[in-house]
């Protein structure tokens, strides 16, 4: 059995500072266990670095856009395993013995999500999330990616689907493994507009891109 791989947690954030504390207090175990976590910051407005310094072992400042982000976490970062969170996702108990776990037989995956707030069609959400992920191999941000170092491509500097097009190119490589452990990610954004807006939104755009449009394009049409 190989010798146990380090893992190191990749959060890009911006203007996340009344989120940032809570997610970082949640890393605290794992980060006793060994684990690293890296904030990565896009220019925030207001107190996002500040509050993430004494939570984690780097906060590194990138250009704005989460694959950008992501990409210059994973640079920085020291483990042979890398999990990309976002500040309003929140892992499971004992996630990082899961990740290296499913690593060991794969060279990436994802969990399963949970979407928490008010609307009861979060859980329809999130169910028809996790089984259109099993049956098509391609994972979400929501979903916590992880990957092997080694097997790490970086995620393509786009604007949107930065995820699709990530796990489009690591099907070449192998089958994700896809947890049942759930990470649980905060409603806002479909609560936001609207759950069923959200969602009619979310597969326009996915088709929009699938049938060649410009993320640029889909970025400006994502946003409120």
């Amino acid at each position: 059995m190989e010798a146990r791989l380090k893992l190191s947690v990749v959060i890009p954030v911006l203007n996340e500072a009344e989120h940032i504390e809570a997610a970082l207090r949640a890393l605290a175990p794992l980060r006793r266990r060994g684990c690293e976590v890296i904030v990565v910051d896009g220019a925030s407005a207001d107190d996002t670095r500040e509050l993430a310094q004494p939570l984690c072992d780097r906060v590194i400042s990138s250009t704005r856009g989460r694959a950008v982000q992501m990409n210059t976490g994973a640079r920085h970062a020291t483990g042979d395993a890398l999990l990309f969170l976002h500040a309003d996702t929140r892992l499971p108990p004992h996630s990082d013995a899961m990740v290296r776990s499913a690593l060991e037989k794969h060279v990436w995956g994802r969990f399963d999500v949970e979407i928490g707030g008010r609307s009861r069609l979060l859980k329809v959400v999130a169910w028809a999330m996790n089984l259109r992920s099993r049956l098509s191999g391609i994972a979400t941000g929501d979903q916590a990616i992880f990957v092997r170092r080694d097997a790490f491509p970086g995620f393509p500097p786009i604007a949107l689907m930065e995820d699709i097009a990530f796990s489009r190119e690591m099907r070449r490589r192998g089958a994700p493994c896809c947890l049942r452990e759930r990470v649980r990610t905060s409603g806002r954004r479909w609560e936001k507009r609207g759950v069923l807006r959200t969602v009619v939104l979310m597969w326009r755009l996915r088709l929009l891109y699938y049938l060649g449009a410009p993320p640029e394009r889909l970025a400006r049409l994502y946003e409120p």
